[in-house]
């Protein structure tokens, strides 16, 4: 399957590595939301954004359908969740090779439903990354069904942010996300902002210090 997706290449001075950071967007978005955010990327990433496989519509694209419950709950569609996983790993592995990055430096990131499958595929492989980055996203609780082994998770980060207002996926599920993800043996690094479903400066700013932490750690 083609990827569609848009790139900037890192810009390392000679004693520096190279990063590579990939953008997943939300559901209805496409490719071209998130590689917004590439001038604010520290340097050393190569950053891709890439677009979801299955299409809604013109410029429209998600990770997988979803049915909202009567009681507010979500029931997505197993089987496009698990292509897009499958799919994002190839990804992952072809981007890897044909940068010369190493999955100790990759972070896979994203926003809503591109965070949801950030996180479910650093808690299922994270062979393949370095770390993932979660903006305002929950926890699909089939990922604990699918779990690697704990220690598997060691030497991993996990970046999970949210708005105290956000009225499409509630504060409560990243706190969630956090209680679940605290026992296990990651560097988590939550945070929790003013704002909605949207990526505020402040939390833009901090997102990306976090970010450029992970290079300055490494070094």
């Amino acid at each position: 399957m083609h990827v569609h997706h848009l790139y900037r290449p890192a810009n390392i001075a000679p004693d520096q590595a190279a990063w590579l950071l990939v953008l997943l967007h939300g559901v209805g978005s496409n490719e071209a939301d998130l590689f917004s955010l590439a001038p604010a990327v520290p340097a050393p990433f190569h950053v891709v954004s890439l677009r979801a496989p299955f299409a809604m519509g013109p410029d429209s694209h998600a990770w997988f359908a979803f049915d909202v419950l009567p009681d507010g709950g979500r029931r997505i569609d197993a089987a496009q969740e698990a292509t897009s996983r499958e799919l994002l790993g190839q990804v992952l592995d072809q981007l890897q090779a044909a940068l010369a990055v190493p999955p100790e430096r990759t972070v896979l990131g994203g926003f809503s439903q591109g965070g949801i499958m950030a996180m479910s595929l650093l808690l299922t492989e994270p062979q393949r990354m370095g770390a993932a980055m979660a903006l305002h996203s929950r926890l699909l609780p089939e990922v604990s069904e699918r779990m690697a082994a704990p220690e598997a998770l060691a030497g991993h980060a996990l970046w999970v942010s949210h708005g105290l207002q956000d009225d499409v996926i509630p504060i409560a599920q990243a706190r969630a996300t956090r209680d679940f993800v605290r026992d296990l043996p990651l560097a988590l690094s939550y945070h929790e902002f003013n704002g909605q479903h949207d990526i505020p400066l402040d939390e833009l700013q901090a997102a990306m210090a976090w970010l450029d932490g992970l290079t300055a750690d490494s070094v």
